[in-house]
């Protein structure tokens, strides 16, 4: 290492060039690094689904499910399986662990769909394959809006997606609400039977005459003529004239007979944004692209666009996630600043202006260092990122304080800078390199963890590894080279030498001020070394029993207040489309006079999505920015409280959530074999919940009960009239969606449109059905003739996880209660409860992904303390000294406890759980220091007590300064401060420090009482030490009473 130093010396022009590369290539990364608000977390998901006409979900079950469980449970990697059977319909998604590939997975998807398909019924759809990826979410939502014809809002809402998808940052635009068109051919029943018409015939007949025929050519004398029979529909018109039927020698028409119309298809949703019709345009971006520029871009191009559009058209902005993300970084970037003023702060004041600013080098070094490499990997400036930069920031800085701090006592020795700072580096690069490495290897094992969690806060690690290798290097070389160039001897006065000298060559008992104060403080420690460490330990149990009793309990991930909610509007009966969005219009105005809502977007719906079939409505709430209204909580209560009063409607309040874990904290899935006691283990639990209060929201996944008609067809009966059941699903499609007879493309489409033929609205009802007539060889015949209908239960759909029945129960917990306690609570009222035999349950969700990272932590702070240890004796070769560096660890541990009591906060699992790791990293530095500085004195001759004690004086500067740089980095997060000196303003809870708050306390509690314990306790450990060596080397020398006398 001495060697490495002194080519570094002599080669200073090089390393000011490489200096100055780093700061300028650094720079230019971090500009050009991609930037979002959370980590993109690659989740494997692969959906299989199929179909099969007419089939119950009972028999999907067990025809479709059951076999295509059975062979992608045994994939590779496979964490969860689940499974829905519908009415005609089944699908299985299969979910990997997380991080793995993609692409892999879909592989060994298409294999096992390959193997499976032989097994499924003849007549079932072909298995349909999709990647979701989760990490793909939209970055903004452009909702369009006004009063104009919805044709015109839909040509709009095209070409904004086809402008914007056109943006190279854009992977796609889905547009929502949008109702496709087609020409509706209505026609009155009587007319059919007026005309003697089967519908057969009208089918036939557009078919026929929608034709483009090419008929050959005719080869003569005179050339080749290609010829050919035009028959396409080309507009309404065409229709309108089209034959259908002679009659008495007259042609009946279409324009006869029918109502013939361009329109839209039935509404199966309504969609409003602040009570305006709308459509809404999610825009996702790709993967690495910079979430500011991209939505920067797409703003610019709907700007450009709209001038081009009627002046009623209203552009709406929601979710926008750039602005979450410039406002994080902001501020994230305004506490680093704040960090790095804090630290330079107290530099300047203990080492003086010049050596500070050597120092203070460290920081811009090891940050752009660090960031180039997070460039060169690929990764993204995210959250985790940018505070894992303010954690680093006093921690970058200890090697080179140590450093400088020696470096400038060798220069009021009367060395020349160049001897002074090599000397620094040389005689503390061990040391440094020794706590570097500790630090280093409690963050190690955080790259391992796996799981959703895991690849969410894999940044921190990272970054944490990037920046502090690079801190050394700059404490090394890079600063003592610049300190050898431009470093000075500060002037001293009398009293300053007179300390230096007494703590460098005199007695530290004759130095004075604070120094002198922990100097006797320390002779009275060592000299009752065994007192000492029982205190100690006795108050580290008084630590552990006082948070016992008085703590608050556990949190897995911090909440952050959100921008946005979401107000699901959940309801049981069979109601239409129109219906359910008059109770969601209900709902939307009620919210409409709240202060703390910005917009609503509001959309009614008959289906919300695979396996919520209560949902009759959602709306998106935008919130006004977060310090101008109450908590989202607050705001959520009162919804709760207003929109309690509307009949047979259960109103849910979900807010934003940030962090890997998504949807409702509390989420246990009911398993069983026996479809039948699935209702009463539901009922039974939720009457559990019900006696535990605390838990809002409360939905279950059963399937919900209802009416359907079933149409019985007698085939022998239908037979005689020539009907069959192919003929009947026809006819009653004429009470439905119609009849697709054709299609065409008029000029002022960009697709082409079906054509349908149905009857009125007014004549498409279940007293229509029972008289309906179909087309028989003897004439219109009504189906009542071979048909019965037969009301039966609905069944609805069925869910399975891992090859077992599931009913899941879901809930959110309310205002100033803790999800972990309400678990706990759940789950001991569960073991008291009878459930019926074969049911068993487990928690999923937030309560699953706690329970993981919390074994993971354990495991990851066990091998961290292992790769300490190894890290320790190679430096000390001593188990006994390993040990005092690693007692700091436990002590700081009492730290931590006592920072949650004064606050009064619960632990987080993982971001207290990552502040106990990275703690015990950071407070093992000082003592190692420490110890070899002892070391080196005994090795110089002096006894132990003057060895400790000359210890304690001259590391009490750089081991107060090293703390309190760290613990200065992170206060603001510890207090929830923001100081913006861009803005030259101080906000106070802003949502971006309290990502951090709980591992910022727990690092800032922890260090502080670990440095007053490595100043006192160490030193008193050391002479315990040697006391007990000299105890036994007494013993040894001692003659044994059983020996007989020398003499």
């Amino acid at each position: 290492m001495n060697a490495l130093i002194d080519a570094a010396f002599s080669r200073t022009r090089v390393m000011f060039l490489a200096l100055a590369g780093i700061l300028t290539v650094g720079a230019f990364a971090y500009i050009a690094i991609p930037k979002e608000a959370n980590p993109e977390v690659p989740l494997p998901l692969v959906y299989v689904s199929t179909g099969l006409d007419g089939i119950s979900p009972g028999d999907a079950e067990e025809l479709l499910i059951e076999p295509m469980e059975a062979e992608f449970g045994a994939l590779q990697d496979l964490e969860k399986m689940s499974s829905e059977a519908a009415e005609g319909f089944a699908s299985v998604q299969l979910e990997f662990a997380a991080g793995g590939d993609v692409d892999e997975a879909m592989d060994r998807v298409r294999e096992a769909a390959d193997r499976v398909e032989g097994e499924l019924p003849d007549d079932a759809y072909d298995l349909t394959i999709t990647e979701i990826n989760t990490a793909l979410f939209p970055v903004i939502t452009v909702v369009l809006s006004g009063p104009i014809p919805e044709r015109a809002l839909n040509s709009i809402a095209d070409t904004v997606q086809t402008e914007l998808e056109a943006l190279p940052g854009i992977l796609e635009v889905d547009i929502g609400g949008k109702r496709n068109e087609f020409l509706e051919v209505l026609i009155d029943p009587t007319v059919l039977q007026t005309y003697n018409l089967g519908f057969d015939e009208i089918v036939s007949q557009v078919q026929r005459n929608n034709r483009l025929i090419a008929a050959g050519a005719i080869e003569s004398a005179g050339g080749r003529i290609v010829l050919k029979v035009p028959g396409l529909i080309e507009d309404l018109e065409d229709v309108m004239r089209m034959p259908i039927k002679v009659r008495d020698g007259t042609v009946v028409t279409f324009g006869d007979v029918a109502t013939v119309r361009r329109t839209f298809e039935d509404p199966t949703s309504f969609a409003r944004i602040d009570g305006q019709p709308a459509l809404s345009l999610e825009v996702t971006k790709r993967s690495g692209a910079n979430i500011i520029e991209t939505v920067a871009a797409v703003k610019s191009r709907i700007g450009e666009l709209g001038s081009d559009w009627p002046d009623a058209v209203e552009v709406t902005y929601l979710q926008d996630q750039s602005e979450q993300v410039k406002t994080m970084l902001s501020d994230l970037e305004a506490n680093v600043i704040a960090a790095v003023i804090l630290v330079m702060i107290v530099i300047v004041f203990a080492l003086g202006l010049r050596s500070a600013v050597l120092v203070g080098l460290a920081i811009p070094g090891a940050f752009l260092a660090g960031v180039t490499a997070l460039w060169a990997l690929d990764y993204t400036m995210n959250v985790i990122v940018l505070f894992s930069l303010i954690l680093v920031v006093g921690m970058l800085v200890d090697g080179a304080i140590v450093t400088v701090e020696l470096a400038d006592r060798k220069l009021q020795e009367g060395a020349t800078r160049r001897e002074a700072y090599a000397f620094g580096a040389k005689r503390m690069a061990w040391p440094i390199i020794a706590s570097t490495a500790t630090t280093l290897s409690v963050f190690f094992p955080l790259l391992f963890w796996s799981g959703v969690v895991g690849e969410f806060m894999k940044f921190l690690p990272i970054t944490v590894i990037l920046t502090l290798t690079a801190s050394l290097f700059m404490a090394l070389f890079f600063i003592p080279v610049v300190g050898g160039v431009i470093g000075k001897r500060q002037p001293q006065s009398a009293r300053s030498k007179a300390v230096l000298h007494a703590a460098e060559r005199g007695d530290p008992r004759d130095m004075g001020g604070a120094t002198g104060a922990y100097i006797r403080v320390l002779e009275r420690a060592i000299l009752r070394p065994g007192a000492t460490l029982l205190l100690a330990i006795a108050l580290l149990i008084a630590m552990f029993a006082s948070y016992a009793q008085f703590g608050r309990g556990v949190t897995f991930f911090p909440e952050i207040e959100p921008e946005f909610m979401q107000v699901q509007v959940r309801a049981r009966d069979n109601l239409s489309i129109w219906e359910r969005d008059e109770i969601v219009r209900a709902v939307e105005d009620r919210l409409e006079d709240y202060d703390a809502i910005e917009s609503i977007y509001a959309r009614s719906t008959l289906s919300a999505g695979r396996g919520d079939e209560e949902t009759i409505g959602v709306l998106q709430l935008d919130l006004v920015d977060w310090d101008e209204r109450p908590t989202a909580k607050e705001i959520g209560e009162d919804i709760r409280q207003d929109l309690g009063d509307i009949a047979g409607v259960d109103i849910q309040v979900q807010t934003a959530s940030d962090g890997p874990s998504q949807g409702k904290p509390v989420n246990l899935e009911m398993r069983t074999r026996s479809p039948e006691k699935q209702e009463e283990a539901v009922e039974t639990v939720l009457s559990l919940m019900e006696d535990i209060s605390g838990f809002t929201d409360v939905t279950d996944t059963l399937p919900l009960p209802g009416v359907e008609v079933s149409i019985r067809v007698d085939r022998a009966e239908a037979a005689r009239y020539g009907a069959d059941v192919s003929l009947l699903g026809q006819a009653v499609q004429l009470l439905t969606q119609g009849i697709t007879v054709a299609d065409y493309r008029p000029d002022d489409a960009e697709g082409e449109l079906d054509i349908r033929v149905r009857f009125p609205r007014e004549e498409r009802s279940l007293a229509e059905l029972v008289n309906l007539r179909v087309p028989t060889a003897a004439g219109l015949v009504p189906v009542s003739n071979f048909v019965t209908f037969e009301p039966s239960e609905r069944v609805g759909t069925i869910r399975r996880v891992d090859e077992s029945r599931v009913v899941t129960i879901e809930a959110n917990v309310g205002p100033g209660v803790l999800v972990a306690d309400q678990i706990a609570a759940l789950r001991s009222a569960l073991d008291g409860a009878e459930l019926p035999d074969g049911v068993t349950y487990s928690f999923a969700g937030e309560a699953e992904d706690q329970q993981e990272s919390a074994q993971f932590l354990v495991q990851a702070f066990i091998a961290a303390i292992l790769l300490m240890v190894l890290i320790l004796l190679i430096q000390f070769n001593s188990f006994y000294q390993a040990a005092i560096v690693l007692s700091a660890i436990v002590f700081s541990v009492a730290g931590v406890l006592l920072g949650l009591l004064v606050t009064g906060r619960p632990f987080g699992i993982v971001m207290g759980g990552i502040g106990v790791i990275a703690l015990a990293g950071i407070v093992v530095n000082n003592n190692i220091v420490l110890i070899d500085t002892y070391n080196d004195h005994r090795r110089n001759g002096l006894p132990p007590r003057e060895a400790a004690l000359r210890t304690g004086a001259e590391r009490l500067r750089p081991v107060v300064l090293t703390s309190v740089t760290t613990a200065l980095g992170l206060m603001p997060m510890v207090i929830g401060v923001n100081l913006d000196f861009f803005r030259r303003e101080i906000v106070y809870g802003a949502p971006s420090t309290q990502w951090w708050t709980e591992l910022s306390s727990a690092i800032v509690g922890g260090l502080s009482v670990a440095t007053v314990l490595t100043l006192v306790l160490s030193p008193a450990m050391l002479m315990l030490g040697e006391n007990a060596r000299q105890w036994l080397q007494r013993r040894r020398q001692s003659p044994s009473p059983a020996e007989p006398d020398a003499g």
